[in-house]
Protein backbone atom coordinates (compact mmCIF):
# COMPACT_ATOMS: atom_id res chain seq x y z
CA UNK A 1 0.00 0.00 0.00
CA UNK A 2 0.95 3.38 -1.07
CA UNK A 3 3.01 5.43 1.89
CA UNK A 4 1.04 8.48 2.91
CA UNK A 5 2.15 11.97 1.61
CA UNK A 6 2.57 14.00 4.22
CA UNK A 7 2.86 18.29 3.13
CA UNK A 8 5.28 20.21 4.99
CA UNK A 9 4.78 23.54 5.05
CA UNK A 10 8.28 26.19 6.03
CA UNK A 11 7.15 29.19 6.56
CA UNK A 12 4.31 30.08 4.03
CA UNK A 13 5.80 27.39 1.51
CA UNK A 14 4.25 23.72 1.36
CA UNK A 15 6.62 21.35 0.36
CA UNK A 16 5.19 18.10 -1.12
CA UNK A 17 6.03 15.21 -3.52
CA UNK A 18 2.91 15.85 -5.78
CA UNK A 19 3.29 19.75 -4.98
CA UNK A 20 5.60 22.15 -7.32
CA UNK A 21 9.12 22.49 -6.67
CA UNK A 22 10.50 24.36 -4.31
CA UNK A 23 14.30 25.35 -4.29
CA UNK A 24 16.26 25.31 -1.07
CA UNK A 25 18.96 27.99 -2.45
CA UNK A 26 22.23 29.99 -0.90
CA UNK A 27 25.98 29.69 -0.48
CA UNK A 28 27.73 27.04 1.51
CA UNK A 29 28.51 29.15 4.52
CA UNK A 30 28.22 32.78 5.77
CA UNK A 31 31.39 34.30 4.43
CA UNK A 32 33.48 37.65 5.35
CA UNK A 33 36.37 38.57 8.23
CA UNK A 34 34.15 41.01 9.57
CA UNK A 35 30.81 41.57 10.49
CA UNK A 36 29.96 43.95 7.87
CA UNK A 37 31.70 41.90 5.81
CA UNK A 38 29.53 39.17 6.65
CA UNK A 39 26.38 41.41 6.64
CA UNK A 40 27.00 42.33 2.97
CA UNK A 41 27.76 38.74 1.84
CA UNK A 42 24.54 37.44 3.26
CA UNK A 43 22.00 39.74 2.17
CA UNK A 44 23.58 40.36 -0.90
CA UNK A 45 23.46 36.56 -1.80
CA UNK A 46 20.22 36.37 -0.75
CA UNK A 47 18.94 39.08 -2.70
CA UNK A 48 20.85 38.24 -5.76
CA UNK A 49 19.31 34.76 -5.67
CA UNK A 50 16.07 36.48 -4.82
CA UNK A 51 16.03 38.26 -7.80
CA UNK A 52 16.65 34.96 -10.09
CA UNK A 53 14.35 33.11 -8.44
CA UNK A 54 11.48 35.72 -9.13
CA UNK A 55 12.53 35.67 -12.48
CA UNK A 56 11.54 32.18 -13.12
CA UNK A 57 9.17 32.04 -10.53
CA UNK A 58 9.84 29.24 -8.29
CA UNK A 59 9.46 29.52 -4.51
CA UNK A 60 12.90 29.26 -2.29
CA UNK A 61 14.06 29.06 1.07
CA UNK A 62 17.68 30.73 1.89
CA UNK A 63 20.28 28.62 3.34
CA UNK A 64 23.94 29.32 4.60
CA UNK A 65 25.69 27.49 7.33
CA UNK A 66 26.66 29.54 10.34
CA UNK A 67 29.46 26.46 11.12
CA UNK A 68 30.50 23.70 9.29
CA UNK A 69 32.36 21.48 11.87
CA UNK A 70 33.05 18.78 9.23
CA UNK A 71 35.95 20.19 7.19
CA UNK A 72 38.59 17.85 5.72
CA UNK A 73 41.07 19.79 7.72
CA UNK A 74 41.29 21.40 11.18
CA UNK A 75 42.10 24.57 8.74
CA UNK A 76 39.58 24.63 6.72
CA UNK A 77 37.21 27.63 6.90
CA UNK A 78 34.38 27.21 9.65
CA UNK A 79 31.79 30.54 9.63
CA UNK A 80 31.13 33.08 12.10
CA UNK A 81 29.48 30.67 14.94
CA UNK A 82 26.34 30.29 16.35
CA UNK A 83 25.60 33.73 17.71
CA UNK A 84 26.59 36.16 14.82
CA UNK A 85 25.21 33.43 11.89
CA UNK A 86 22.07 33.62 13.73
CA UNK A 87 22.13 37.17 13.92
CA UNK A 88 22.74 37.19 10.29
CA UNK A 89 20.36 34.78 9.30
CA UNK A 90 17.64 36.91 11.31
CA UNK A 91 18.94 39.75 9.44
CA UNK A 92 17.88 37.81 6.10
CA UNK A 93 14.41 37.22 7.06
CA UNK A 94 13.70 40.24 8.53
CA UNK A 95 14.99 42.39 5.74
CA UNK A 96 14.20 40.54 2.77
CA UNK A 97 11.44 38.34 4.16
CA UNK A 98 12.88 35.21 3.20
CA UNK A 99 12.21 31.51 5.11
CA UNK A 100 15.85 30.46 6.09
CA UNK A 101 17.36 27.01 6.88
CA UNK A 102 20.74 26.03 8.13
CA UNK A 103 22.62 23.34 9.70
CA UNK A 104 22.94 22.00 13.11
CA UNK A 105 25.51 19.91 14.27
CA UNK A 106 25.03 18.93 18.10
CA UNK A 107 21.81 18.46 19.89
CA UNK A 108 22.63 21.86 22.17
CA UNK A 109 21.91 23.59 18.79
CA UNK A 110 18.59 22.43 17.81
CA UNK A 111 16.97 24.97 20.31
CA UNK A 112 18.33 28.31 19.60
CA UNK A 113 18.67 27.90 16.03
CA UNK A 114 15.04 26.99 15.93
CA UNK A 115 13.73 30.22 18.12
CA UNK A 116 15.50 32.31 14.19
CA UNK A 117 14.90 30.03 11.07
CA UNK A 118 12.26 28.11 9.42
CA UNK A 119 13.92 24.83 9.45
CA UNK A 120 16.84 22.81 10.51
CA UNK A 121 18.84 20.76 8.88
CA UNK A 122 20.73 17.54 10.04
CA UNK A 123 24.19 16.79 8.06
CA UNK A 124 24.57 13.56 6.36
CA UNK A 125 27.54 12.35 7.92
CA UNK A 126 25.23 12.71 11.06
CA UNK A 127 21.97 10.89 10.26
CA UNK A 128 22.46 7.98 12.43
CA UNK A 129 23.07 9.85 15.71
CA UNK A 130 19.80 9.72 17.47
CA UNK A 131 20.17 12.41 20.32
CA UNK A 132 20.68 15.26 17.19
CA UNK A 133 17.80 13.96 15.24
CA UNK A 134 15.37 13.77 17.69
CA UNK A 135 16.62 17.39 19.44
CA UNK A 136 16.04 19.03 15.90
CA UNK A 137 12.51 17.37 15.71
CA UNK A 138 11.50 18.37 19.39
CA UNK A 139 11.80 21.60 18.12
CA UNK A 140 8.48 21.04 16.09
CA UNK A 141 10.39 22.73 13.76
CA UNK A 142 10.71 21.29 9.97
CA UNK A 143 13.82 19.11 9.66
CA UNK A 144 15.52 18.38 6.84
CA UNK A 145 17.82 15.06 7.53
CA UNK A 146 19.79 14.49 4.95
CA UNK A 147 20.61 10.66 4.35
CA UNK A 148 24.00 9.87 4.90
CA UNK A 149 26.73 8.65 1.90
CA UNK A 150 27.25 5.17 3.76
CA UNK A 151 23.52 4.23 4.25
CA UNK A 152 21.15 2.37 1.77
CA UNK A 153 18.03 4.79 1.20
CA UNK A 154 15.42 2.21 2.58
CA UNK A 155 17.30 2.34 5.79
CA UNK A 156 15.77 6.52 5.98
CA UNK A 157 12.40 4.62 6.83
CA UNK A 158 13.77 4.18 10.68
CA UNK A 159 15.94 7.79 10.89
CA UNK A 160 12.49 9.49 9.58
CA UNK A 161 10.51 6.74 12.42
CA UNK A 162 12.89 8.23 14.57
CA UNK A 163 12.03 12.17 14.00
CA UNK A 164 8.27 11.22 14.52
CA UNK A 165 8.37 9.52 17.35
CA UNK A 166 8.92 13.12 19.24
CA UNK A 167 5.33 14.11 17.46
CA UNK A 168 6.52 15.97 14.69
CA UNK A 169 5.57 15.23 11.75
CA UNK A 170 7.57 17.80 9.74
CA UNK A 171 10.01 15.66 8.01
CA UNK A 172 11.93 15.79 5.18
CA UNK A 173 14.40 13.58 3.79
CA UNK A 174 17.15 14.60 1.49
CA UNK A 175 19.18 12.54 -1.18
CA UNK A 176 22.83 13.50 -1.48
CA UNK A 177 24.86 10.87 -2.81
CA UNK A 178 26.59 7.38 -1.91
CA UNK A 179 29.82 6.89 -1.51
CA UNK A 180 31.47 4.97 -4.74
CA UNK A 181 34.71 3.39 -3.66
CA UNK A 182 37.26 6.09 -2.24
CA UNK A 183 36.73 9.82 -2.31
CA UNK A 184 34.29 9.87 -4.76
CA UNK A 185 29.77 10.07 -5.12
CA UNK A 186 27.43 8.20 -7.16
CA UNK A 187 23.77 9.08 -7.54
CA UNK A 188 21.35 5.99 -7.82
CA UNK A 189 18.18 7.62 -8.87
CA UNK A 190 16.36 4.49 -7.43
CA UNK A 191 16.97 5.87 -3.96
CA UNK A 192 14.41 8.81 -4.60
CA UNK A 193 11.31 6.74 -5.11
CA UNK A 194 12.72 4.48 -2.03
CA UNK A 195 13.13 7.77 0.04
CA UNK A 196 9.23 8.68 -1.00
CA UNK A 197 7.91 5.69 0.33
CA UNK A 198 8.56 7.56 3.93
CA UNK A 199 5.74 9.90 3.04
CA UNK A 200 8.24 12.14 3.53
CA UNK A 201 9.14 15.43 0.94
CA UNK A 202 12.28 14.45 -0.69
CA UNK A 203 15.16 16.58 -0.92
CA UNK A 204 17.50 15.82 -3.93
CA UNK A 205 21.11 17.52 -3.03
CA UNK A 206 22.39 18.38 -6.28
CA UNK A 207 25.44 19.81 -5.63
CA UNK A 208 26.75 17.80 -2.61
CA UNK A 209 25.95 15.05 -4.65
CA UNK A 210 28.91 15.97 -6.88
CA UNK A 211 31.60 16.27 -4.24
CA UNK A 212 34.74 14.44 -3.82
CA UNK A 213 35.13 14.10 -0.32
CA UNK A 214 39.04 15.23 0.45
CA UNK A 215 39.54 15.55 -3.41
CA UNK A 216 41.54 18.35 -2.47
CA UNK A 217 43.93 16.64 -0.30
CA UNK A 218 43.18 19.21 2.75
CA UNK A 219 39.51 19.98 1.55
CA UNK A 220 37.04 18.41 -0.84
CA UNK A 221 36.65 18.66 -4.08
CA UNK A 222 33.81 18.36 -6.76
CA UNK A 223 32.86 17.85 -10.24
CA UNK A 224 30.37 21.42 -10.95
CA UNK A 225 29.25 20.15 -14.52
CA UNK A 226 27.76 17.02 -13.20
CA UNK A 227 25.09 19.30 -11.08
CA UNK A 228 22.76 19.98 -13.59
CA UNK A 229 22.68 17.06 -15.46
CA UNK A 230 21.73 15.40 -11.51
CA UNK A 231 19.21 18.07 -10.74
CA UNK A 232 17.55 17.41 -14.16
CA UNK A 233 17.16 13.88 -13.54
CA UNK A 234 15.98 14.13 -9.68
CA UNK A 235 13.07 16.87 -10.48
CA UNK A 236 12.26 14.09 -13.47
CA UNK A 237 11.64 11.29 -11.07
CA UNK A 238 9.33 13.98 -8.89
CA UNK A 239 10.95 15.01 -6.17
CA UNK A 240 9.31 18.06 -3.58
CA UNK A 241 12.33 19.83 -3.38
CA UNK A 242 15.93 20.37 -4.85
CA UNK A 243 19.03 21.49 -2.96
CA UNK A 244 21.20 23.40 -4.32
CA UNK A 245 24.33 25.79 -3.40
CA UNK A 246 25.03 28.86 -5.36
CA UNK A 247 27.88 31.85 -4.93
CA UNK A 248 28.66 34.57 -7.09
CA UNK A 249 32.30 33.14 -7.37
CA UNK A 250 32.74 29.44 -6.53
CA UNK A 251 36.34 29.22 -7.67
CA UNK A 252 37.38 31.59 -4.53
CA UNK A 253 34.86 30.81 -1.84
CA UNK A 254 36.34 28.99 1.07
CA UNK A 255 33.97 25.84 1.09
CA UNK A 256 32.67 23.97 -1.19
CA UNK A 257 33.68 26.17 -4.07
CA UNK A 258 34.30 22.94 -6.44
CA UNK A 259 30.57 22.06 -6.47
CA UNK A 260 28.68 25.23 -5.97
CA UNK A 261 26.82 26.71 -9.40
CA UNK A 262 28.51 30.36 -9.92
CA UNK A 263 24.93 32.38 -10.12
CA UNK A 264 25.56 33.49 -13.77
CA UNK A 265 24.57 29.61 -14.30
CA UNK A 266 21.95 29.51 -11.88
CA UNK A 267 19.23 31.29 -14.19
CA UNK A 268 19.23 28.54 -17.14
CA UNK A 269 19.03 25.16 -14.94
CA UNK A 270 16.45 26.83 -12.74
CA UNK A 271 14.06 27.59 -15.87
CA UNK A 272 14.98 23.64 -16.95
CA UNK A 273 14.56 22.39 -13.50
CA UNK A 274 10.54 24.46 -13.62
CA UNK A 275 10.18 23.23 -17.18
CA UNK A 276 10.62 19.46 -16.36
CA UNK A 277 8.42 19.39 -12.77
CA UNK A 278 5.46 21.30 -14.35
CA UNK A 279 5.78 18.91 -17.43
CA UNK A 280 5.61 15.65 -14.91
CA UNK A 281 3.60 16.98 -12.15
CA UNK A 282 0.95 18.68 -14.59
CA UNK A 283 0.84 16.37 -17.37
Amino acid sequence: MEAVQHIVTVGDLAIGNRLPLVLIAGPCVLEGDTLPARREFALSTATRIGAIMNRVGLPWIYKASFDKANRTSSQGFRGPGLDDGLNLLAMVKQELGLPVVTDIHTPEQAAPVAEVVDMLQTPAFLCRQTDLIQAAARTQRPVNIKKGQFLAPQDMARVVAKARDTGNERILVCERGFAFGYGDLVVDMRALAILADSGAPVVFDATHSVQKPGGLGNASGGERRFVAPLARAAVATGVAAVFLETHPDPDRAPCDGPNMVPFDQLEALLRQLKRLDEGLKNG
